[in-house]
């Protein structure tokens, strides 16, 4: 959700912003814009749409050697070519991009700014507009964007031109990411290290409420009082080739095909020399002195972390309640006496769950977070983390990176239950190498579950998923997938729960989606299908092997049965991809989404 770039050194710069901002496609955006400085002035080129429309327009002899650049993901005033960033002050003097949500803008614009005629219905302008108007009063540039920094309330991350200095970018954060990378004669700033992985892999954290002087030599960190602050950089782990797309059509398809290797790479990481599964011996103290574990997530790492109390219940035998991010911020429910909070993202950088676990530190509870990217806000806000190890994900829906979730949720339960002297009653290390193994199985389905596409989802405006027990989670999983990427309505349900109220929706040809993978509840999940039938419906059943009936429409290879999220979400996903191809969808970036929610 939104992305900054911005480069100062000895080089034109137009083209590094541009790649930089292609890189951050991926993140969500309506719209894009750069600004580049050289003797003739600030030069601003923004467009909406995507930033092959912005790469357009960007005059080409325009040649600058300090530039800013961003991606929009609308929140304040519609998409256009006028919301989009940067933005200017009055003057044109001051030029700005901004990642975030300014909570106090509308206050603000009535306090101080009276006298501005503003062009766009951003609160962004506010930020830009306070600056000019501090310096216009006397203050240093420095001086006036911390003054500004000091009054607004809310989430940012901002990047900041002055026309009549060749030598600084401007930064600062609250809340929302960005990084300050090094190079030789260069320095770049990015809300995301991928983005300037081009120049460099050399970046430093930047924590909240700091600012940053950059310039081409030097980069100057200081709080909100001056105060000058040392930090060592580090380097981004991280392959260039694994953030490209190779021989595959869309990067979904690729973080498809990639989750046999990642489930391998994950037992790989997680064992220790005699063979064993192992968690840092903190962690799982942390674990074993809870009376109660919350797993707080948001979209597909919510539904993660419904499959993970299953896993941790069932082995580790810890109480555990999961609930969703936005949710539990404004309505934390009554806790346990010694609670432990698990906070998943992919991005770590989730605004929810950084807003509730800001909140529980306050409060002095230990946390983890289980997290893609380290580093991260999540990650290093947390007192624990571990990592996914699944590479970095691309496309905005998640595939790699959920099974990857449930992948070290189970190596948590399974090593807890360890150090506390249960049995599990398998080899998980063992399960989840037959588990990679059905993965690949899967994978190379695709026909097969192309035709299925066809048959179910070609023309419905609606669809429905249903399962019981850990079935109804994956199936909340499945209906995600379809409705991000194909734009059909497409709703999870507990199998017993359709009668009771939702099969009134039921009509002739309505597709409705069945997993059947736990003998226990695999009558009644097809007598729940035979109900629907009886209105109507046209039923498409996912089962395990062994539990198979000749008129299921797809069977996956049998794993243990716990395990099976792992696999039977796999068909789903490739269910969703196709559904969203054939519908002429944008597959890797679908309207309105953003990658990483870096807003409340």
């Amino acid at each position: 959700m939104c992305g900054i770039v911005g480069y100062i050194g000895n080089i034109d710069s137009k083209e590094i912003l541009l790649k930089g901002l292609e890189k951050l496609e991926y993140r969500g955006y309506d719209s894009a814009g750069i600004a580049v400085k050289n003797e003739n002035g600030v030069h601003v080129f923004k467009e909406k749409g995507r930033i092959a429309d912005l790469r357009a327009i960007v005059d080409l002899d325009v040649m600058a050697n300090i530039g800013i650049g961003h991606t929009r993901w609308a929140t304040h005033g519609v998409p256009s070519q006028v919301n989009s960033h940067p933005h200017q002050s009055a003057s044109g003097r001051f030029t700005l991009v901004h990642n975030g949500v300014i909570e106090n803008y509308d206050l603000l614009k009535r306090e101080y700014l009276t006298d501005v005629s503003f062009v766009s219905e951003t609160d962004t302008e506010v930020i830009v507009q306070m600056i000019e108007l501090f310096v216009q009063d006397g203050l240093e540039v420095v001086e006036a964007f911390r003054k500004t920094l000091t009054l607004i309330h809310g989430s940012y991350a901002l990047a900041l031109l002055d026309a009549r200095d060749n030598e600084t970018i401007y930064v600062a954060k609250n809340k929302s990411p960005l990084l300050v990378g090094l190079g030789d004669g260069f320095n770049v700033v990015a809300s995301d290290a991928m983005a300037m992985l081009q120049v460099t892999d050399q970046y430093v954290e930047l924590m909240d409420k700091e600012i940053v002087i950059v310039t081409k030599d030097e980069v100057t960190i200081q709080n909100l009082n001056g105060e000058v602050i040392n930090r060592s950089p580090y380097k981004a782990e991280l392959d260039a080739s694994d953030i490209e797309k190779g021989t595959y059509p869309h990067y979904m398809l690729k973080e498809i095909d990639e989750q046999p290797l990642v489930m391998r790479k994950i037992i790989q990481t997680y064992q220790n020399e005699h063979g064993e599964l192992t968690i840092d011996r903190e962690i799982i103290d942390a674990l074993n002195e809870a009376d109660r574990l919350y797993i707080i997530a948001a979209g597909t790492s919510y539904h993660a972390g419904l499959v993970g109390k299953q896993f941790i219940e069932k082995m580790a035998k810890i109480p555990v309640e999961v609930h969703i991010s936005s949710e539990f911020g404004y309505n934390m429910p009554l806790l346990s006496e010694k609670p432990l909070f698990i906070f998943i993202s992919q991005s770590g950088e989730t605004a929810d769950s950084r807003a509730v676990l800001v909140n529980v530190k306050e409060m002095g509870y230990p946390t983890l977070t289980i997290t893609n990217v380290p580093g991260s806000t999540l990650s290093r806000e947390a007192d624990f983390t571990l990592l996914l190890h699944a590479g970095p994900e691309i496309a905005v829906a998640s595939t790699k990176a959920y099974t990857a979730q449930i992948a070290v949720l189970s190596i948590l339960a399974e090593v807890t239950a360890r150090s506390r002297g249960l049995k599990v009653g398998f080899d998980l290390v063992k399960e989840l190498g037959i588990v990679a193994n059905a993965m690949e199985v899967l994978c190379d389905s695709k026909e097969l579950i192309e035709q299925i596409a066809r048959e179910f989802l070609s023309v419905t405006r609606n669809c429905f998923f249903i399962g019981r027990g850990i079935d109804f989670y994956v199936g909340l999983e499945g209906a995600l997938k379809l409705k991000e990427i194909s734009y059909i309505q497409a709703e999870g349900f507990a199998g017993g729960e359709l009668k009771h109220g939702t099969i009134a929706l039921i009509e002739e040809g309505t597709p409705v989606i069945a997993l059947a993978t736990q003998e226990s509840v695999n009558l009644s999940i097809r007598g729940n299908v035979k109900e629907v039938v009886a209105r109507g419906a046209n039923p498409c059943i996912i089962s395990m092997k062994g539990l198979n009936h000749d008129e299921d429409s797809f069977v996956i290879p049998e794993v243990n049965e716990l395990l099976t999220p792992l696999i039977s979400v796999i068909p789903l996903q490739i269910l969703a991809y196709y559904a969203a191809l054939h519908r002429d969808c944008d597959v890797d970036k679908p309207r309105n989404l953003a990658k990483s929610v870096t807003v409340e």
